[in-house]
């Protein structure tokens, strides 16, 4: 959520000169609509204020953060790239790149990642003394998998700042993802010997769990994790998590979808212009991110990473019908003419988002949680496949323990070890009864298998979409180098195929004895061998 600033749209400070009436009065209400989180409307008089004056910069940033807002967001953050170049103007002249770096803060909340790197690249040339110019570069090069560039950014921000706890952190997990870690526990633990805050002190004892995994020192892993689920509960970013949602959604749509809903609209023909995707999913932390990647180095195959279609779908139909009830309940009072206003709203913010780029290719939406939302896209697309990725119970819980996420309503529910095992539980029931339900197609497969049987397994795949096998899609790793990728595992896949990360559970077989009954149904069904 952006929320407006007085002096300037979600954090960028925007110094110009007085602007003429009708353009302050056009920007007011601009500033209006965003505060109302009614970004569309914003669009519209932020686009009104530029035609009166197309150099103002206020208008400019705004447009492009209420782009990006609505679903805009190539259109979005190409405005925020031209204000930039602004900018780079001002700051030359000046030699104040406050401006610059505000606005390479908001391409990286937009995930424009390379955006951001040539505007913080040039503004630290521009000033190579600002410490906030080298931290943003840091987070910059980390996104793209550039981690020597990311090493020597966070040097220069430690050389300008050298007491900076939080970057001593990242610091330590950019080593740890170098492959330094000896370097990146003796920096970790020398940072927990500091005062630290409640959000260090939670980022610390992951970071040093992650490493210490790596160096195979096992026994002291689950003690920091415990010891950075402890602070998680202080921090404002996660408290302020409703813990209970999903938990609701996932009870109320077990009650709600059954196969006679699901089954409405199967055989229907709709618009070939509103085809049915193939949906990616599973389990964080399951190998969704792998898979993604190696079907993105397809050539048929276009993959939209973590983009939320299908939850923008979700809230056009509570918008639809605000009638209390659940979403089964409003999609079984759905006609032909709904469920065809559906696909067509899913297919808009698609091409808002990628434009004319997927081509003839197959859209892949990866989004692996929608996992969640399965009962939704059958019925809205009857006509789509389903990949489902497992992984073993175990590893997974394990991962997701071990790993930094971005706070949301689902992540929330890992940051202790009983909340990650009760969580997946809850995730993995949805999906053994939606599974029985479904009418479209759908296929299971192991992330150990596609590690220990690559072809094989990808091949089943590939047949399942209908797609021919390619060879070139086992260098799927060289692809994903230097690109960003919205999940963690984007260090792993930009590496060949490695095995190391399976039955990692048993390195804390000692951990599971609160959490195996929980598991242990899920172990059995999908075939993994009890402890």
């Amino acid at each position: 959520m952006i929320n407006f600033a007085p002096r300037g749209y979600a954090g960028v400070t925007v110094r110009h000169t007085a602007a003429a009436l009708p353009v302050a009065s056009l920007l007011e209400r601009a500033q209006a609509a965003v505060k109302a989180h009614n970004h569309a409307q914003a669009v519209q008089w932020f686009e009104k204020a530029l035609g009166e004056n197309p150099e103002d910069a206020q208008a400019k940033v705004g447009l492009g953060q209420s782009l990006c807002n609505v679903g805009r967001r190539d259109e979005g953050t190409a405005c925020l790239r031209q204000v930039g170049q602004h900018f780079l103007q001002v700051a030359r002249q000046s030699g104040d790149i406050s401006q610059l770096l505000d606005l390479t803060a908001q391409l990286q909340h937009w995930s424009d990642f390379p955006g951001a790197l040539d505007l913080g690249k040039q503004a630290v040339q521009i000033n190579d003394t600002d410490v906030r110019g080298f931290q943003l570069l840091t987070l910059t090069y980390s996104q793209l998998n550039k981690t020597s560039d990311a090493l020597a950014a966070g040097q220069r921000a430690l050389e300008l700042d050298p007491e900076n706890s939080m970057m001593h952190i990242l610091q330590g997990s950019l080593e740890a993802d170098a492959g330094l870690n000896a370097a990146a526990k003796l920096r970790l633990e020398d940072v927990l010997t500091y005062e630290l805050t409640a959000r260090e002190e939670f980022r610390a004892h992951k970071e040093l769990a992650r490493v210490l995994d790596k160096l195979g020192e096992y026994d002291q892993v689950f003690p920091h994790l415990h010891a950075s689920a402890g602070f998680s509960s202080s921090l404002p970013e996660i408290s302020r998590q409703n813990t209970a949602f999903v938990p609701s959604m996932l009870k109320a749509n077990k009650l709600g979808f059954d196969r006679e809903l699901l089954s409405r609209w199967s055989g229907t023909a709709f618009p070939q212009e509103l085809p049915a995707p193939t949906f990616l999913v599973g389990f964080m932390r399951s190998g969704t991110t792998l898979t993604q990647e190696v079907l993105d180095a397809h050539p048929g195959v276009f993959v939209a990473d973590e983009a939320d279609f299908i939850w923008a779908v979700h809230r056009e139909l509570h918008q639809m019908d605000k009638s209390k009830g659940g979403t089964a309940e409003k999609l079984g009072r759905l006609d032909l003419a709904g469920v065809i206003h559906l696909r067509e709203f899913y297919w808009n913010r698609v091409r808002q988002r990628f434009g004319d780029s997927i081509g003839d290719r197959l859209l892949v939406d990866k989004f692996t949680m929608n996992t969640i939302d399965l009962g939704l896209i059958n019925f809205i697309f009857p006509d789509a496949k389903v990949v489902f990725v497992m992984r073993d119970p175990r590893d997974v819980c394990v991962s997701c323990f071990m790993q930094l996420m971005v706070p949301s309503p689902t992540t929330v529910h890992l940051l202790t070890w009983q909340g990650t095992a009760e969580f997946y539980a809850m995730v993995m029931d949805w999906w053994m009864y939606i599974r029985q339900q479904m009418t479209l197609g759908f296929i299971e497969f192991r992330y150990e298998d596609a590690v220990t049987q690559f072809e094989p397994t990808f091949r089943k795949v590939f047949d399942f979409l209908g797609l021919s096998w390619d060879a070139g899609v086992a260098d799927f790793h060289k692809r994903a180098a230097g690109k960003f990728i919205a999940t963690p595992s984007r260090t792993q896949v930009t590496q060949p195929l490695y095995a190391s990360s399976v039955t990692r559970w048993r390195h804390f077989e000692s951990e599971f004895a609160p959490v195996a009954d929980l598991l242990e149904p899920f172990v059995r069904a999908f075939h993994y061998e009890p402890p």
